[in-house]
């Protein structure tokens, strides 16, 4: 059997870390949490589970702070959360099973990332990480923040899911402000980089540098397929928020220059005619989106419900406009197995209904 160290990185996370040592303490054989420079009762908290409680000046380097953390690993992998990451009971027991049956020559263990959820607490987009990682293998964080470990040698990718349960808006424009202190002290950003600086753009609302951000990383050559993919449906959004209606749906299309089409992209070009009122062209795209294999690529950014409950949900609306009321019902109905219990079907299912009651 495998052993792990936990190795994380904190700072003023009194009110989630106790949970997810709480998780850990089941899966973990030692946990390391490093303090970056808490003022709440983060340290007195971490302490409650941990004699390795250890202190890194921060330097806006989240690269420099996880290597520190795992040098001071001892067991043979070690595993990397956030303070608000969860792993619920079904994955601890998937975890504490993998311990057991993990081959020793395995470097990288990929698992999901779940980063977003609907009303019912179903997955709205996850994503593979690299989660755990054999010590002594050379591996080491990189880049100064969305900082990433490159998979290497064996990788295993496993069923197990952790889930990135934030409270509160967290450190608002942090990330941002990294990526523009590089930028002045004359820092080249990498492809990477600069995806990412785009996307950070977007988040804190500067949607047009964020959309030249993001045409200048799609001319980058060397820049990662999936994240050229992602880049088109940053952009489209950066560019409808100006107007700019036919370039938006152009760099949806630009998606397709890298490899077969997404539901997440189908369902945005849906969503384009649909809000032109051409209802029937939008249904072609929405019933498209349903025949896509959201497993097809295990490194891209999947939204689960864009492979079945959201076009079905579209093409009840569709068809509805359409005057076909009967097909409209029939997606709706399918859009209901997905998600018995959702406003928007429930909504549609009694409009359906009275319909029905007016025509006696």
């Amino acid at each position: 059997m495998i052993t792990v160290s936990l190795c994380m990185i904190v700072k003023n996370e009194e009110r989630v870390l106790e949970r997810v040592l709480r998780c850990a303490a089941q899966i973990c054989d030692e946990l390391i949490v490093v303090d970056t420079g808490s003022t709440d009762k983060t340290i007195e908290i971490a302490r409650k589970y941990s004699e390795k409680v250890r202190f890194f000046e921060w330097i806006d380097d989240f690269s420099a702070a996880r290597n520190y953390s795992f040098s001071l690993a001892g067991m043979d992998y070690i595993l990397w959360l956030d303070a608000d990451d969860v792993i619920d009971a079904e994955n601890i027991r998937k975890f504490a099973a993998l311990k057991e049956t993990l081959p020793a020559d395995t470097d990288v263990v990929m698992m999901n990332y779940e980063t977003a959820f609907d009303a019912g607490g179903r997955p709205a987009c996850s994503y593979y990480r690299e989660r755990l990682i054999k010590r002594g293998r050379g591996f080491v964080w990189q880049d100064p923040v969305h900082e990433v470990i490159t998979p290497a040698g064996k990788i295993v990718y496993s069923d197990i899911a952790v889930r990135h349960q934030k409270i509160g808006n967290g450190s608002a424009g942090r990330n941002l402000a990294i990526y523009e202190k590089l930028i002045r002290t004359g820092r080249t950003l990498s492809a990477r980089q600069r995806f990412y600086y785009a996307r950070e753009l977007m988040y804190n609302g500067d949607k047009e540098t964020a959309a030249r951000e993001f045409y200048g990383f799609l001319a980058l050559k060397d820049a990662w397929v999936e994240n050229k993919i992602s880049a088109c449906l940053d952009l489209s959004e950066c560019l409808l928020s100006q107007n700019l209606r036919a370039d938006a749906l152009a760099a949806l299309l630009q998606s397709f220059e890298y490899g077969l089409p997404r539901a997440e992209i189908l369902c945005a070009v849906g969503k384009w005619f649909m809000d032109a009122g051409k209802y029937g062209e939008a249904a072609y795209w929405y019933k498209l989106a349903p025949q896509c294999d959201k497993n097809g690529s295990k490194q891209n950014f999947v939204a689960p419900d864009c492979y079945d409950f959201i076009p079905y949900l579209q093409l009840c609306v569709c068809y509805d406009r359409l005057g076909d009321k009967t097909e409209a019902a029939r997606w709706n109905r399918k859009a209901g197995k997905i998600k018995p219990a959702d406003p928007a079907y429930l909504h549609n299912k009694n409009y359906f209904e009275a319909d029905k009651e007016s025509e006696k």
